[in-house]
């Protein structure tokens, strides 16, 4: 039995990609630490602006009233962190002082140290 001859044909499929990919690396970087100072108990944040370690309230810069939230920010890498001090009474503890995402609030950590915060990416 003879076989009919059939002409060849080429079907093809266009590639629709369904899902984003980034492609551009990684993201930024953000700081991981927790608004603890006071342990809760309000008081008032001064930065330190007189360029002398140690709590001088005559030159150091009233910031705000304060009160921990006790949450753990994740705050980029980018974004400035000041030295201050959180006051209550005459007890004095030194802070390092974020003012949040749109600058305009204050969180304080206890943990003064930046190089020993936990990193993550955002």
């Amino acid at each position: 039995m003879k076989r009919a001859y059939v002409r060849p044909t080429m079907v093809g499929e266009r590639f629709v990609a369904n899902e984003y990919v980034a492609a551009c690396g990684d993201k930024e970087k953000v700081y991981k630490f927790k608004c603890d100072a006071g342990g809760g108990k309000s008081g008032e944040v001064y930065l330190e602006t007189n360029n002398i370690k140690g709590f001088q309230p005559l030159g150091d810069t009233y910031l705000s009233s304060y009160h921990a939230c006790g949450i753990t920010h994740d705050a980029s890498t980018a974004d400035k962190f000041l030295d201050g001090y959180y006051v209550r009474g005459l007890k004095v503890t030194p802070v390092k002082v974020w003012r949040g995402e749109k600058g305009d609030n204050t969180h304080c950590t206890t943990k003064i140290n930046i190089k020993e915060w936990e990193t993550a990416k955002s």
